[in-house]
């Protein structure tokens, strides 16, 4: 950005309220509307009446549990219509929830239950309900199991519709007193955050927290009956419940998916919004990119055409008359191909939880498809900016929301302002005045810039900055973005503190690797050791210091490790938001990583483990 300034708000009358207030008043808007649909075996709709009694019975269930106003419960649970179904019961009954990732291994689940006082859980199935037993045994207090699967009930453990039973005399006017109860500061929720470095904090988000966040982002990410949505993410992350409390208000229809069948779901469910982290992004420009031989030619071409007219949508200029005729060929041949690929009605996708490329939004800008990269944190309910429509701009996370206020302090850490911003750390008072100050501006812990016009682009986390021995700071996602708009590109990670130089862990993508091997004669069974193929390390040098030769020389990696084996959440590398965990990576490849830097490697640039 060339003309950048240190503070920018938007301004607006956000309306104080509570989430129950929100649900409650679109229940009577929306009552014989769909809320929630449920696939597979157990196929059926809720209404949103149906949704209310679910709520009415799960409320005083709770109070029959012994659980009062402000006491704790959990939900450890994959994405699933009991999940939201428990989290409204919570919410009605003012009983704090606290979501927990299905991913954690027991002893970090035994961490949030002991630190958050949980004095009942509910899991989704057998194999989360052993973590929970497995954790108890480390706990200073009993808990309470409830099981969604109502197989795995038993010895101890009640299941989901035994549990709602405790609540069916419950009267409606009973239950409307006590949800009414809820007041606008009270915490709604405790988010543990999934933590790229140490121990997860609690964040305390209150009911105006959050739906002041709903209200703020429903002015520019409008949804209306009629609407379709998968809620793959997971709820535990603040984004896709936030999203999908804003889809509930709006009347959107929600089903409930995971990551690792979103891109069956999309074809299946045909959806009209979504939203995701970039790495769902990533894994389409890389499916598309993939295809070699005439295939391949086509599809570079049509890229580049729609480059262009990406170009021109951004800056609202009128394409030349040949461009549109390119364009409607480039459309007809692949872009309507992949628009059908994920469902072929969706009018667009929102992007958060980490940086997307530019050149990934911009590639689907040109095939028709409207990714609206935003930016927030669990602290911030979660979300601070965000593109629109009519304002829009590819490589920065837009301007703030309603009521929300962002200023880049002396060093480039983004702070921000608003109803959003959190309560505090649960029991950890020190730290919430460490990162909020006085005057309520939220230290976010990332580095941005904004420009005169108040987009907001996002160069790092300032934690993940790296000063080489030589003093140099270098931004690694800006570097790692460079790499993922390879073809040839799954993941990379930046390393290089207090070293001399920066180098970087490469996963290639071997969809399309293997696709070339192949035309080179080259045996692509196994992973690993294409990798160690010299024609192979040719063909991916060429290919990533091409994509890096805008770089200032200490900006440029100098050596490469190929990795075959992708970063999971399953190994630690990842988070279950998909963000890499640095510490992680440098721990596991602490081997490979060394032989960079010993004097005998001087001279060689490509590496594997």
């Amino acid at each position: 950005m060339s003309d950048t300034i240190n503070y920018f708000s938007t301004p607006a009358e956000v309306p104080t309220g509570t989430l129950v207030e929100l649900f409650l008043d679109t229940v009577d808007k929306h009552g014989g509307h769909d809320a929630y649909n449920v696939t597979g075996g157990a196929a059926r709709t809720y209404t949103y009446n149906q949704v209310r009694d679910e709520a009415r019975r799960g409320a005083a269930a709770l109070a029959r549990s012994g659980l009062k106003r402000g006491d704790r419960a959990a939900i450890l649970s994959e994405n699933r219509v009991e999940w939201a179904l428990a989290d409204w019961s919570c919410l009605c009954a003012g009983v704090v929830d606290v979501p927990i990732y299905s991913t954690l291994p027991a002893y970090q689940v035994a961490y949030i239950l002991e630190d958050s006082g949980a004095a009942l859980v509910f899991v989704s199935d057998a194999e989360q309900l052993e973590k929970v037993r497995e954790a108890a045994s480390g706990l200073t207090r009993e808990i309470q199991v409830v099981v969604f699967d109502a197989s795995a009930a038993g010895d101890g453990a009640v299941s989901w519709d035994d549990f709602l039973a405790r609540g069916d005399d419950a009267t409606s006017d009973d239950f409307l007193a006590e949800a009414r109860g809820a007041g606008p500061d009270d915490v709604a929720t405790m988010i543990y955050t999934s933590g790229t470095t140490g121990t997860p904090k609690g964040v305390m988000l209150t009911h105006n927290n959050v739906a002041s966040n709903i209200w703020a982002s429903g002015q520019i990410l409008a949804v209306a009956p009629g609407d379709v949505s998968i809620s793959f993410l997971p709820l535990s992350h603040v984004l896709q419940r936030m999203v999908d409390y804003m889809f509930f208000a709006g009347g959107c229809t929600v089903t409930h998916g995971a990551i690792e069948t979103v891109a069956a779901d999309m074809k299946v469910l045909r959806p009209t919004v979504l939203v995701s982290v970039p790495r769902l992004y990533e894994k389409v420009y890389q499916s598309v990119m993939s295809a070699t031989g005439v295939k391949g030619k086509l599809v570079g071409w049509a890229t580049r055409v729609g480059r262009r007219m990406a170009l021109h949508r951004e800056a609202k200029t009128a394409p030349s008359a040949l461009l549109k005729l390119q364009y409607g060929l480039a459309d007809r041949l692949v872009f309507s191909k992949i628009r059908a690929a994920v469902g072929g009605r969706l009018r667009f996708f929102v992007s958060g939880g980490a940086a997307l490329a530019p050149e990934i939004n911009r590639f689907f800008l040109g095939a028709g498809i409207t990714i609206l990269e935003g930016y927030g944190l669990s602290e911030t309910s979660p979300v601070t900016n965000v593109n629109t429509f009519d304002d829009f701009r590819v490589g920065t996370v837009g301007k703030p929301v309603p009521g929300t206020e962002v200023r880049i302090a002396d060093d480039g850490e983004i702070l921000i302002r608003g109803p959003q911003v959190m309560k505090g750390y649960y029991g950890l008072d020190e730290m919430t005045q460490e990162v909020i100050s006085e005057d309520g501006w939220f230290s976010t812990g990332d580095i941005g810039e904004l420009s005169s016009d108040g987009y907001l682009k996002i160069t790092d986390r300032k934690k993940d900055l790296i000063k080489t021995s030589g003093g140099k700071y270098i931004a690694p996602q800006l570097i790692e973005n460079m790499l993922k708009k390879n073809a040839y590109v799954d993941q990379a990670v930046v390393i290089g503190e207090g070293r001399k130089f920066v180098s970087v862990l490469v996963v290639p993508a071997f969809e399309r690797l293997t696709g070339w091997a192949g035309a080179a004669g080259l045996d692509a069974s196994d992973g690993a050791a294409l990798l160690g193929d010299a024609r192979c390390q040719q063909l991916l040098h060429d290919e990533f210091f091409g994509e890096l030769r805008d770089l200032a020389r200490f900006e440029t990696p100098k050596k490469i490790g190929l990795i075959a084996e992708a970063f999971s959440v399953e190994d630690g590398t990842l988070t279950p938001t998909q963000k890499v965990r640095r510490t992680a990576v440098n721990a596991k490849y602490a081997d490979l990583i060394e032989s960079f830097y010993r004097p005998e490697s001087v001279e060689q640039t490509m590496f594997t483990p």
